[in-house]
């Protein structure tokens, strides 16, 4: 048994050091213990046993986002006052008429199981809402609730790639879109963006990496983690050149469509002509109306692609949670864009966005790129790679930086390695004002800490 931090002890062992903390096994690790016979015989029987994972799994990758995370709630727990900015989770409560709707959907006995591929009150609601705000005319039938945006995107890739397959991920990515790849047994194909050109995909980018095998194009607007929103004559540009390729299909992942800021306007990618038949619209309630415990997405898309994605639902998932879906219905019916609960939280956004641009221009040799929409900031930290900290050592890299702040300023944040782009730091703004100004100042104080940095081009 464990005790309350900061002490880790064993009735049976003696007393430990703290745990320690490090960013490149990204997980807390104890000082080792003396073993006993008692575990040395369990550890001779466990050799017997075939421990081996699957090669496709031991491939991927854990979440690095996820991982701190959970890094800096086990340090919170341990008595050490970090400030997490690392996952994408709003700090708002969900909105209160939907709870309610969540609360109802138990008193009321709605807590069985659904349809596989969702409730018809809830794919018709959907429908709707694709029509009025995306000019995209679906059937219910060719759509699929799942539990959470996540799992729609993964069946998407497994449904539609095959192993030799390439997946096309432009960078900063979204940190799950190679590993998605890898486990349906594709390659994922990094396009690099430049924060000059605010990490926006160049369509001639795209062309010269397009071969026979490419598959599958993702494209996230609002973008994770670059707020960066995709205006629609690029879109236009981009959907030109998939035409010219048969095989190629979209995935569009919009699920912080609702969290956009003037005058940066949303289009899905589905609504382009010629692009309805090949494009894969995933969105969800996770986001914009802060329901990420709820864990609801969708995905719409031709019948025989939501079929096959609704195949592999059936032998994992089988349907979303019923009480979940008649709060996402609730959500639905708050009127366009999510209404005045959505605006509200919008709002709050944009002047914490605001705030840290405004901020961290203060701060020499540190490029940005203002986000247009979503709720993250990706910074170019790189001029301040080679710094010498006195009592820590070097800064390398996105992660040793990153490793620095948690030390230095009690900070969590997500090397931008994570993200295909090690020159940048995401930094989630989805929490209080007041959380955010606290941060500010430790950051700051830290990064006094490092020498001048190189000048920046």
């Amino acid at each position: 048994k464990l005790r309350s931090p900061p002490t880790y002890h064993h009735p049976h062992l003696p007393l430990a050091a703290p745990p320690k903390y490090n960013l490149k096994n990204l997980q807390l690790h104890a000082p080792a213990r003396a073993s006993t016979g008692r575990f040395r015989m369990a550890a001779v029987r466990a050799e017997a046993v075939d421990t081996s994972i699957s090669p496709r799994v031991s491939a991927l990758r854990p979440s690095k986002t996820m991982a701190i995370t959970d890094m800096a709630s086990a340090l919170r727990q341990a008595g050490v006052p970090v400030i997490g900015l690392a996952a994408g989770e709003p700090d708002f409560d969900t909105p209160a008429v939907i709870a309610e709707a969540g609360i109802n959907a138990i008193r009321d006995g709605s807590t069985r199981y659904t349809p596989n591929a969702g409730t018809m009150e809830l794919r018709k609601a959907i429908c709707n809402k694709l029509q009025e705000e995306n000019g995209l005319t679906y059937s219910p039938d060719q759509v699929l609730v799942s539990n959470g945006a996540k799992q729609c995107i993964t069946q998407a890739v497994l449904a539609v790639c095959s192993p030799g397959d390439e997946v096309l991920i432009p960078a900063p990515f979204w940190v799950s879109y190679p590993e998605m790849a890898r486990l349906a047994g594709a390659t994922p194909v990094i396009l690099p963006t430049s924060i000059s050109d605010n990490f926006l995909l160049k369509p001639e980018s795209l062309a010269s990496v397009i071969t026979e095998k490419s598959r599958l194009l993702i494209l996230c607007s609002p973008s994770n983690p670059t707020g960066s929103v995709y205006p629609k004559e690029l879109l236009e540009e981009i959907a030109a050149i998939v035409k010219k390729y048969p095989r190629l299909l979209v995935l569009s992942d919009e699920i912080y469509e609702h969290i956009i800021y003037h005058p940066a306007k949303h289009t899905s990618f589905a609504a382009l002509p010629g692009m309805y038949d090949r494009t894969l619209t995933v969105n969800g309630f996770s986001k914009a109306f802060a329901m990420t415990g709820w864990r609801l997405g969708y995905l719409a898309a031709p019948k025989h692609f939501v079929s096959a994605c609704g195949k592999i639902q059936s032998q994992y998932t089988s349907g979303a949670s019923s009480i979940s879906q008649k709060a996402g219905l609730a959500a639905l019916n708050l009127g366009y864009a999510g209404g005045e609960a959505v605006s509200t939280m919008v709002k709050a956004f944009q002047e914490r966005r605001d705030y840290l641009v405004r901020s961290f221009r203060e701060l020499p040799g540190v490029k940005i790129s203002e986000p247009q929409g979503a709720f993250y900031l990706f910074l170019d930290f790189s001029s301040y790679y080679g710094s010498e900290v006195e009592g820590f050592g070097t800064i390398k890299d996105s992660e040793t930086l990153c490793m620095f702040l948690l030390e230095k300023a009690q900070v969590a944040l997500v090397p931008g390695d994570a993200f295909g782009d090690d020159k940048g730091v995401r930094i989630s703004y989805a929490a209080a004002l007041s959380t955010l100004q606290s941060a500010m100042e430790k950051i700051k104080d830290a990064m006094s800490l490092l020498k001048a940095p190189a000048a920046v081009q």
